[in-house]
């Protein structure tokens, strides 16, 4: 379980894309790539699955948001990585619900053998003890 926090405009996004086109060179399984819109389609190579969340404006919380990745995982058994753009920009998702979200994505990462990179739309010392068992990458 992997993170990338930082404010807004800090880079975030385009680190993760490099890290995704870097990985697929080596993958044996698939790539996933969770993104609020369609921006980013272009960007990534074209063996990376895209996600466009603008697609699914159902999806609003913590509890949605894990089903759909259950659903991901339950269609391609093969997935190594999956990454989770701005998870912070959905309607009913805050700082405060971070430390359940990242403690149930390390669950899932276990039984599932799948691994998580989650940028978050915050400043470290915002995010406390979320962060804990986090790798960070900034």
């Amino acid at each position: 379980m992997r993170v990338i926090a930082g404010h807004k405009g800090s880079g975030k996004t385009k680190k993760m894309v490099q890290m995704a086109n870097e990985h697929v060179e080596n993958a044996h399984g698939s790539i996933v790539f969770i993104s609020k819109n369609h921006r980013l389609i272009y960007d990534l190579k074209y063996k990376i699955r895209v996600v466009c969340m603008q697609d699914y404006e159902g999806i609003t919380n913590i509890d949605e948001y894990i089903g759909f990745i259950y659903g991901i995982i339950s269609s391609d058994h093969d997935i190594e990585v999956i990454f989770i753009d701005g998870i912070l920009h959905y309607k009913d998702v805050h700082i405060p619900d971070l430390k359940e979200f990242f403690e149930r994505l390390r669950n899932i990462s276990k039984l599932y053998e799948v691994d998580f990179v989650v940028s978050v739309s915050a400043d470290l010392d915002e995010l406390g003890d979320s962060l804990a068992g986090c790798e960070i990458l900034n």
